[in-house]
C-alpha cells in the first residue's frame, strides 16, 4: 500500500507565498486530460516504459536461477541508469547483511575509481563470479573499461571458457557489446530500444540482478501494474498520484521559486531509491534553464545536518518524506531507565523514527516549507514497484509541463564526446581541438 499526503504543500496550511492554491491544481484539469490522452497514445513510443510491467519475465527468472546455482558472486558492471536501478532494488529489498548470509554475493562496479575496483576484486574469485555487463549503447566508457579488465582476467584464468562467466544487457540490435556478445556466443538480455537507461529499471537491466538476489520480480511488476491502473484516472488530478506529484513540484518550482527538490526517506534501506530518483529527475527535467535540483537526505541523520538550512536558509525547497509504517524488525527500549531519560521507556526504535518524522514535519510547517509525505505500509517488492512506476510517470508528465523532452540528455552526451576525444577515439578529432580551445588553465595555484 502506498499513500500520499500532500496537505503540507497546500496554501491553506503554509500560506500562499509558499503553498499551492487548490484552484491552481484544478486549473490544470483540461491540461491533464489532454496530456493523459497523449501519454496513452505514446505508450508504444516515448512512453514505452509504461509497457514494461506487462512483460513476460520467465526467461529472466530462469537464467537468474542458473546464475544462483552456478556462481558464488554476481557483479553488475554498469553506470548511471545501467546500475542505479539494480542497486536501488538490491539495497531496498534485501537484508543489510545480505552478502554475509547469502549466495551469490552481490557487488557493483560502477565508477572507474581504481581503489573501488580493487576493493571488489579483493572480495571475489573471478572464476566463481558471474559478471553482468550493462550498457544500452554498448560503448559507455566506464563500463567498457571495467569490462575489458575483467575480461582479461577471465581469459587468463579460464581460457576460451571465459564467456561462461559473462552475461550482457544491451541494445537488441546495435553497439559494441551486442556485436561482441554475438561473436562469442555470450548470453544477452535486451534493453528495449525505446526505453532510456534511467527508465529501464523494470527491464532486464534491473530485473535480472534483482532476481539473482532472490527478489520477487513478479511482485515488483504487479505493484507497477497497480500504479498504472491507479494513474489511469484523468478527471481528478488529486486522485492521480503521478500527475499530482508532478504538478506539486512544477507549481512550487515555477510559481513559488522552489528550485530544489529534497527527498528524505525515514528508512535507510531507501537511500538508494533517492539516488535513483536524483538521476531520473535531474537528467530528465534539467534542460533549457529549467528543472529542479534533486537533493538526498536521510531521516533522522540529516535532521542533525540539513534541517537548519531547510527551515531558515533560502526558501527554495520542497521536501518529499518517505515514511514506512512497519519495519521487518524492531527493538524496544528497556522500561527501567535513569530518570533523566525515562521518557524513552517502553518506546521502540521504529516508533521514535516515525515520531522524529512527525516532529520534523511540524517544524517545517511552522517555517512554511512545502512538504509532502509518501507512506508505505512496508518496504516490499510490490510497494517499490508502485513507487518506481509512479515517479517514472510523474517525470514523463512533467516534461509536458515544462515543455521539454524528458527522454533525452544532450548535456550528458557533450561531456561523453569530450572524453572520447581525450581518449583518442577515432572521429573525435574536432572535439579534441574544441576542448583545447575551451580548457585554458590560465589562473591556477599549486601548493606543494
Amino acid at each position: 500500500m502506498v499513500r500520499i499526503d500532500y496537505t503540507n504543500v497546500m496554501a491553506e496550511v503554509i500560506g500562499e507565498r509558499d503553498g499551492v492554491l487548490r484552484e491552481e491544481l484544478l486549473s490544470f484539469r483540461h491540461f491533464v486530460v489532454e496530456v493523459h490522452s497523449i501519454i496513452q497514445k505514446e505508450k508504444s513510443r516515448k512512453f514505452y516504459f509504461c509497457r514494461l510491467p506487462y512483460q513476460d519475465v520467465s526467461h529472466i527468472k530462469e537464467y537468474a536461477q542458473h546464475i544462483r546455482e552456478k556462481f558464488e558472486n554476481f557483479v553488475v558492471i554498469g553506470i548511471g541508469g545501467s546500475s542505479l536501478g539494480a542497486k536501488m532494488l538490491f539495497e531496498s529489498l534485501t537484508d543489510f547483511n545480505y552478502n554475509q548470509k547469502n549466495s551469490p554475493k552481490f557487488y557493483l562496479l560502477e565508477n572507474v575509481d581504481p581503489e573501488r575496483f580493487a576493493s571488489v576484486l579483493e572480495q571475489i574469485d573471478v572464476e566463481k563470479t558471474c559478471f553482468n555487463v550493462v550498457t544500452k549503447s554498448g560503448s559507455t566508457v566506464e563500463t567498457i573499461a571495467n569490462f575489458s579488465i575483467i575480461m582479461s582476467m577471465l581469459k587468463d584464468r579460464l581460457g576460451d571458457r571465459f564467456t561462461e562467466n559473462l552475461v550482457f544487457t544491451t541494445d537488441p540490435e546495435k553497439g559494441f557489446l551486442r556485436k561482441f556478445g554475438q561473436e562469442h556466443n555470450i548470453k544477452i538480455f535486451d534493453v528495449p530500444p525505446l526505453v532510456g537507461g534511467r527508465f529501464s529499471v523494470l527491464s532486464a537491466v534491473g530485473l535480472l540482478p534483482a532476481a539473482v538476489a532472490g527478489i520477487d520480480i513478479d511482485q515488483l511488476l504487479a505493484g507497477a501494474k497497480k500504479m498504472d491502473l491507479v494513474c489511469s484516472v484523468e478527471e481528478h488530478v488529486e486522485h492521480n498520484p503521478a500527475y499530482l506529484i508532478a504538478l506539486a513540484h512544477y507549481i512550487t518550482n515555477m510559481r513559488r521559486g522552489k528550485t530544489i527538490s529534497v527527498m528524505m526517506p525515514y528508512a535507510e534501506k531507501l537511500a538508494s531509491f533517492v539516488d535513483w530518483y536524483r538521476q531520473l529527475w535531474a537528467e530528465s527535467l534539467g534542460k533549457d534553464g529549467l528543472g529542479q535540483t534533486p537533493v538526498k537526505a536521510i531521516g533522522t541523520v540529516d535532521q542533525h545536518s540539513q534541517i537548519q538550512l531547510y527551515r531558515e536558509g533560502i526558501r527554495d525547497k520542497i521536501i518529499t518524506f518517505i515514511q514506512v509504517e512497519k519495519f521487518s524488525t524492531d527493538f524496544r527500549i528497556p522500561e527501567e531507565l535513569p530518570e533523566d531519560i525515562s521518557y524513552l521507556s517502553g518506546h521502540s526504535l521504529a516508533e521514535i523514527l516515525n515520531k522524529e518524522l512527525l516532529g520534523t514535519k511540524a517544524a517545517l510547517i511552522k517555517s512554511k516549507v512545502p512538504n509532502l509525505t509518501i507512506v508505505l505500509d512496508e518496504i516490499s517488492p510490490y510497494n517499490i514497484g508502485m513507487l518506481i512506476y509512479m515517479y517514472e510517470l510523474a517525470t514523463g508528465f512533467s516534461g509536458y509541463l515544462y515543455k521539454i523532452n524528458p527522454f533525452d540528455q544532450p548535456a550528458v552526451e557533450e561531456g561523453k564526446n569530450f572524453t572520447y576525444a581525450l581518449m583518442g577515439r577515432k572521429g573525435y578529432e574536432e572535439k579534441l581541438e574544441e576542448f583545447k580551445e575551451l580548457y585554458k588553465e590560465k589562473y591556477r595555484i599549486e601548493v606543494q
